[in-house]
């Protein structure tokens, strides 16, 4: 009766262990199988891409007799057009975004955002969309594409910006070269332009404006810093933030985001 009772203790073991692999095959080939994708309602349930903005930052966003425009307002109008879903903006002042985006009232911030390691529990930022680093502005002639270039010649940036801080930095890095600090950006860029200075290291924002007054000039820049702008949601709307990166991303690949940034810079 032992020998018997360990025998049918034993086969129903190997039903047990049988039953349970069958289940783990089971489960496993269920979670393979591809869910649906969510619905364009699933993702913005208002029936809108609700924008957070801060319309105060020409000439990425500004206000105006017929509404906002910037840089930014067009991005997200191109965005909300590759959903599929109508736009919505809501101004903003800047220290309130993140709340509004806390508390449901939008579903994305497009508002010269900086990404912050700080914020990434609450936080998903999508890929960047606009570099607004420092860059190195000289005459398209002088050869100078590189901060390693300057040692003996002269660097036009603003006083106490964060160029002035690259600036020094730069020179415990390199052979001397002449600081020439001035009040503006623009003016550090008027010493290049008229010859009385080699380079101007300004941001790249300031750059591009200045480069746009001044077509004729043969200049070239090269980025020397990064300060990258992203658009940001909710860290759990995860599908979301997809959904708004992916459109983001095609927005990049076939040139919209390009010719939207060399409309406004």
């Amino acid at each position: 009766m032992v020998a018997r009772a360990r025998v049918i203790t034993r086969r129903q073991m190997l039903i047990l262990v049988a039953a349970l692999l069958g289940l783990l095959v089971l489960a496993l080939r269920w979670n393979a199988l591809q869910q649906p994708p969510p619905t364009t309602h699933d993702l913005f349930p208002y029936g809108e891409l609700r924008v957070g903005i801060d319309a105060s930052y020409p000439p990425f966003a500004n206000t105006g007799p017929d509404g906002l425009y910037g840089l930014e307002v067009d991005l997200a109008v191109a965005l909300a057009e590759r959903l599929g879903i109508p736009v919505r903006f809501v101004n903003l002042g800047y220290d309130g975004l993140y709340d509004a985006l806390r508390v449901d009232q939008v579903d994305v911030l497009i508002s010269m955002l900086l990404i912050d390691p700080a914020r990434r529990d609450d936080v998903l930022y999508t890929r960047p969309y606009f570099n607004a680093g420092l860059v190195l502005v000289s005459r398209a002639d002088s050869g100078i594409n590189s901060m390693d270039a300057l040692p003996g010649r002269a660097l036009a940036y603003e006083f106490g910006s964060p160029a002035d801080a690259e600036a020094r930095r730069w020179l415990r890095r390199v052979l001397p070269f002449e600081t020439r600090p001035y009040e503006l950006g623009r003016y550090a860029l008027d010493a290049v332009r008229l010859e009385q200075a080699d380079a101007a290291l300004v941001d790249a924002i300031t750059a591009q404006l200045y480069l746009n007054e001044h077509p004729d000039w043969d200049a070239t820049l090269h980025y020397v810093t990064d300060t990258w702008y992203a658009a940001a949601t909710r860290a759990d709307r995860g599908p979301t933030w997809e959904a708004i990166n992916q459109a983001l991303e095609a927005l990049a690949q076939d040139g919209t985001l390009d010719r939207i940034i060399d409309r406004w810079l």
